[in-house]
């Protein structure tokens, strides 16, 4: 995407003021109702590096849905960064409207204010962690316990006659704050700011019973979030309230999450609004809200929340060119003084933009600038997203206080950050790192046989319940029985290698998908070259993920084809449907190291930045002194070995982490370690590069979290470079079925997607019941096994939500305590997935057994009596063992 400096009209403008400070950066739209399903599900990395603030989640031992219990995420979940766990206590009961016991009002209250006792007395049980919970008595309480439908307390509304509500309100609040004296509660957590509210609130002022934080529900659209935290500030101002703190603590429909183009205007109006908010539950728990794929890889949103948490500094005015109106160009952004940056996330229109920067200040920025361009595209509501694109980098002079940046190509579905920092001291442009691309719609395409279909319309602004997708119109035909043929006409600017990715769906519970699990194609280029491609599962139909490979193609006009048989390779079982073909040319670019420059990195510990380094990549450097740090969120496409390097500047000392994990140390003269710069000296200051030597070590697919911690006084660090494998680290592999098996676990040829056709089920439901491998570690220390699983477990659902099971492994190393790992959903049990897992193995041999039981409530004793705690492990395929470094 083009982008330049200009003073041309566009078809927006969007003008970052940095002279109007707006306050602290607040960070309150990376929250989450029912994000977290256990500790491992999503993993902390991805907890962590989304910045996620707070978690709205069911009480504990509800059975409303799976995973998801209150005190059983709160220590994962504060240990990864989170503030606060705001407690559903109504989601105690199953159903919606929630289905509390009772043949009266009285009888169905009291049962509710006996179970709020307890879940109180629990919560006083955590010590310190205590501290971080959030009460919230009632869920839209007029739909619910004080609505007008049959599960209500005497089926009048509140809104209509609100003396009951007031009455449970007041004696409950005052239950909870007797019991806990230190309890924050939250309410009255409506559907909508509703003009009744002004009653509740006046009502709480005089009996002293007054939430400790406002709640209520925002699904509507972004410009409601302005609109009802003014009037909601206004209405405090008339009562003499407050202010109190604002939790929206449900926003955002199906058709924008996942979508960054479409979050990055709910962000806006959040972060503008200085309050926080938690996306909504629609779907299954565990993904912070269609951000995380499987337990560790983020998607497009994952990316833009893991952007705009790195927001630092106080935020400025941004002007839109249609203010506060959705489905247009919005922009949140953040001065850093201290850090001399700048940073704005834009989005929500196609074509093209201006993005002005005025009152940029001298004595921050000089008189030119540097202005690095990204990406973050949508990539799915279940497909995973490498780091942000870079686009581009532009050194732009400062004029009569104003910069313009000139963006075109814009596509909606994306979102955009622009990068400011002082330029002009001569730093190198690094190129994109993305080349030629091109989509190709579904629809857009012949086809050839039977069974077509065209489907949708799907999501859009008058259908926001539905999902997003790329024009809201699919193609189906490829299925079990068919001979149907998608035909794609593509034209490439060049001989080469192509990345190849199908955005498509298979719904896990449909009927022909039932049979196999993942529905597979076979994709041909001018008839030649067939591979057979296996398309991804989703909980719904049009929750799109993506399958990726790659075709060789010369410059110039190519067909290539999706088809339900193939002569030479079988025929299709199960039934998908086509979103969109992407190509991408390979080159350089995409297959050089990946760069993290220092300067852009999360600067902890009294680091700074230096932009007047001779021979840095990027602008700048970051300069970290003793126990200063510099953390860099860093993608791996696969679980495994990858060649990490940190290029220094000088001969500074530090500590190299990976996911918490020590991986050696940065310069020191270490053998082995240092080495592959070359040392120079400018007007007397040492500049030269001195780059570790290529480490191998071990990444997990997705996320990872990269900490450099210096060590000695002075520490120049340029930049992290993570390249390919070069197959160093000691790697074995052991299939499930060459270990022993006990009880009913057995070795089974059932699922055909198992490498070598067989795997191991029925593990759990008792210790007896257990796999048990013998591998080896040619040293001590910390390894990976990448454990590759599949995980169809399913509870029965109440309302519009699917409720997979995450099951459990309680993995004992050489008769050790048992480490307890989550396996999330892979959508059927013929569908397999990697998980790593760190452990500690000794040289040698070493036992691993696998077992897992169903387990209790929080009490020890009762268990959940609708399947959504699983007794039994995974199927396990093989395992996996890699030394950490």
């Amino acid at each position: 995407m083009p982008a330049e400096a200009s003073t041309a009209p566009a078809s927006g403008k969007l003008t970052i003021d940095l002279g109007t400070d707006t306050g602290p950066f607040h960070g309150g739209a990376s929250g989450t109702l029912y994000g977290v399903y256990g500790d491992g599900v999503p993993s902390r990395n991805a907890v962590e590096g989304m910045y996620v603030r707070t978690v709205s989640t069911k009480a504990q031992d509800g059975i409303q849905h799976p995973g998801a219990d209150a005190l059983e995420i709160l220590r994962p979940f504060v240990e990864a960064g989170g503030q606060d766990v705001y407690v559903y206590m109504s989601d105690i009961y199953r159903g919606f409207p929630y289905e509390w016991p009772g043949d009266t009002g009285a009888e169905r209250l009291a049962d509710f204010t006996a179970r709020i006792r307890r879940q109180v007395e629990q919560v006083l049980t955590l010590g310190a962690y205590k501290s971080h919970v959030v009460y919230v008595p009632f869920n839209e309480p007029e739909g619910n316990m004080f609505g007008d439908e049959e599960w209500s307390y005497d089926g009048t509304s509140w809104r209509t006659d609100p003396d009951r509500y007031f009455t449970a309100w007041r004696d409950i609040y005052h239950l909870i704050k007797e019991l806990d004296p230190g309890a924050r509660i939250a309410g009255p957590n409506t559907c909508l700011l509703y003009d009744e509210v002004r009653g509740f609130l006046e009502f709480a002022k005089a009996e002293n019973v007054l939430p400790d934080i406002i709640t209520w529900h925002e699904l509507t659209l972004p410009d409601e979030i302005r609109t009802n935290v003014a009037k909601y500030r206004s209405l405090e101002r008339e009562l003499g309230i407050g202010p109190l703190p604002v939790n929206i603590n449900e926003y955002a429909h199906n058709y924008h999450l996942s979508v960054p183009g479409q979050m990055i205007q709910w962000i806006a109006a959040i972060e503008e609004s200085k309050v926080d908010a938690d996306m909504a539950y629609w779907n299954i728990d565990g993904n912070l809200n269609d951000s995380v794929v499987e337990a560790n890889k983020g998607n497009g949103q994952w990316w833009l929340f893991n952007a705009y948490g790195q927001f630092t500094g106080n935020t400025v005015q941004v002007n839109a060119p249609y203010p506060n109106v959705q489905y247009t160009l919005q922009g949140v952004a953040a001065l850093d003084r201290t850090k001399r940056q700048a940073r704005v996330l834009l989005g929500g229109a196609g074509g093209s933009a201006d993005v002005v920067f005025e009152h940029v200040d001298p004595e921050v920025f000089g008189t030119t600038v540097h202005a690095r361009l990204l990406e973050i595209p949508w990539t799915g509501q279940v497909g995973a997203s490498a780091q942000p694109l870079r686009l581009g980098e532009y050194e732009l002079p400062v004029v009569d206080g104003k910069v313009t940046l000139r963006l075109t190509d814009l596509d909606e579905m994306s979102a955009y950050q622009v990068i400011l920092s002082p330029g002009g001291n001569g730093a190198v442009a690094l190129p994109p790192s993305v080349g030629w691309r091109c989509s190709y719609q579904a629809e857009d395409a012949a086809y050839i046989g039977d069974g077509h279909s065209l489907n949708g319309p799907e999501g859009s602004p008058s259908d926001v319940d539905k999902f997003a997708g790329s024009t809201g119109y699919h193609v189906g035909g490829l299925r079990t029985g068919s001979d149907g043929v998608l035909v794609f006409s593509v034209e490439v600017p060049e001989d080469g290698t192509y990345d190849l990715r199908v955005f498509a769906n298979s719904y896990n519970l449909a009927d022909a998908v039932r049979e196999q699990g993942p529905t597979n194609v076979f994709l041909r280029v001018d008839g030649d070259h067939p591979q057979e491609l296996r398309l991804p599962l989703g909980y719904k139909w049009a929750v799109w993920g993506h399958t990726d490979t790659q075709v060789q193609l010369s410059a110039g006009a190519h067909t290539i084809t999706l088809a339900a048989e193939d002569p030479d390779l079988g025929v299709t079982r199960g039934d998908a449907v086509v979103d969109r073909l992407d190509l991408a040319l390979r080159d350089d670019r995409v297959t050089a190291p990946a760069l993290y420059d220092a300067e852009f990195a999360v600067l902890g510990g009294g680091a700074g930045v230096d932009y007047g380094r001779v021979g840095a990549s990027g602008p700048g450097v970051a300069v970290l002194p003793r126990g200063g740090t510099a953390t860099f969120w860093v993608h791996a496409a696969d679980d495994g070995e990858a060649t990490v390097s940190v290029d220094r500047i000088g001969p500074g000392e530090g500590e190299l982490t990976i996911n918490g994990e020590n991986a050696g140390m940065v310069g020191g003269g270490d053998t082995g370690m240092v080495g592959g710069g070359d040392m120079g000296m400018v007007d007397g200051e040492d500049v030269g590069i001195v780059e570790r030597s290529d480490l191998p070590l071990f990444l997990v697919a997705g996320i990872n979290k990269v900490t450099v911690t210096a060590t000695s006084d002075h520490l120049v660090l340029d930049r992290l470079q993570v390249g390919p494998s070069r197959s160093l680290l000691p790697t074995s592999t052991h299939p499930a079925e060459d270990g022993t098996t006990t009880g009913s676990a057995r070795v089974t040829g059932a699922h055909t997607f198992a490498t070598g056709g067989k795997a191991v089920d029925d593990i759990g439901g008792g210790p007896a019941n257990a796999l048990t491998l013998t591998v080896t570690a040619e040293r001590a220390g910390r390894h990976a096994l990448t454990i590759r699983y599949s995980n169809g477990e399913q509870a029965p659902a109440t309302h519009y939500n699917p409720d997979p099971v995450c099951r459990h492994a309680d993995v004992s190393i050489n008769g050790s305590v048992p480490q307890r790992v989550l396996f999330p959903t892979t959508f059927h049990f013929n569908n397999f997935h990697d998980l790593a897992v760190p452990v500690t193995l000794d040289e040698g041999t070493n036992i691993l057994t696998f077992t897992a039981d169903e387990l209790p409530d929080h009490d020890g004793q009762s268990r959940n009596q609708y399947g959504q705690r699983s007794a039994y492990a995974p199927v396990i395929d093989q395992v996996t063992v890699t030394a950490l470094a």
